[in-house]
């Protein structure tokens, strides 16, 4: 932990009209926390307000929040780091700085359950695995939809089930007109940050597609819901239907 911990201004939110930057990461965490009935949109105006540059500047990358579309109790959120000491020290920083200190309160006291965290990597090599950020805008309508697609194995995620899923279900996928942001993994490395428990013991291979419209989304719901439990490999599959909030950059 740094000793001494120092607070950032954070960086104007006036939107931009910038191309989109691919960013590469090495950890990211999906987040999905169970929230007090009828709370989520007090959480999702806190985050967004307080937690999204305050956490960058702290050296990680809020990539998206969102809400789940079907439970209207639970807030879903992700975010990146270059690799787990970058991790460690920008966890220590936000959450040993001021602003964490200051609205901690009211962000728990929306929560039930901030548990259930999976630690993922990219699937394939770093370096050409990178992601699609676009500017972060501010107050802005948006009718995209994100789906994050879970399959659980028994076993760590094998190179064939990668191949497999790069030679057919991709270009399934981009046939329903959907756009792949990033396929990953189960993280294996030790949780170096106790204080935010992550799950442990599991198999993952996670997939985050973007439709660039609710209807595009409806359109092939009913098909990527069903396709999505098909085949033996897996043992467990769970599909997160998201829309994201109006400052979330997945989904722009």
């Amino acid at each position: 932990m740094n000793a001494q911990l120092q607070e950032a201004s954070a960086p104007s939110r006036r939107p931009s009209n910038e191309a989109a930057i691919r960013e590469t990461f090495g950890v990211v965490e999906l987040r999905q926390y169970t929230l007090h009935p009828g709370r989520r949109e007090e959480l999702i105006n806190l985050f967004d307000a307080e937690f999204v540059e305050t956490q960058e500047a702290s050296g990680m990358t809020v990539l998206g929040q969102f809400r789940d579309l079907d439970d209207p109790d639970r807030f879903v959120w992700l975010r990146a780091f270059a690799d787990m000491d970058s991790r460690r020290e920008a966890l220590n920083q936000f959450y040993g700085g001021p602003v964490w200190r200051q609205h901690r309160d009211a962000a728990n006291a929306t929560m039930i359950d901030s548990d259930n965290v999976l630690l993922l990597r990219p699937g394939q090599d770093i370096a050409s695995s990178g992601m699609a950020l676009p500017p972060r805008l501010e107050d802005e309508a948006d009718d995209s939809r994100i789906v994050i697609g879970l399959h659980y194995f028994d076993a760590p995620v094998s190179e064939d089930w990668l191949s497999h899923f790069e030679q057919i279900q991709r270009p399934w996928l981009e046939d329903l007109r959907a756009q792949v942001l990033a396929t990953l993994v189960s993280e294996y490395a030790d949780n170096d940050f106790p204080a935010l428990p992550v799950r442990s013991g599991e198999h993952v291979f996670a997939c985050v597609l973007r439709f660039a419209s609710e209807a595009d989304h409806e359109r092939c719901d009913r098909q990527l819901q069903a396709s999505w439990h098909i085949g033996s490999q897996p043992r467990r599959h769970e599909l997160l239907r998201l829309a994201p909030t109006s400052r979330s950059r997945l989904g722009r």
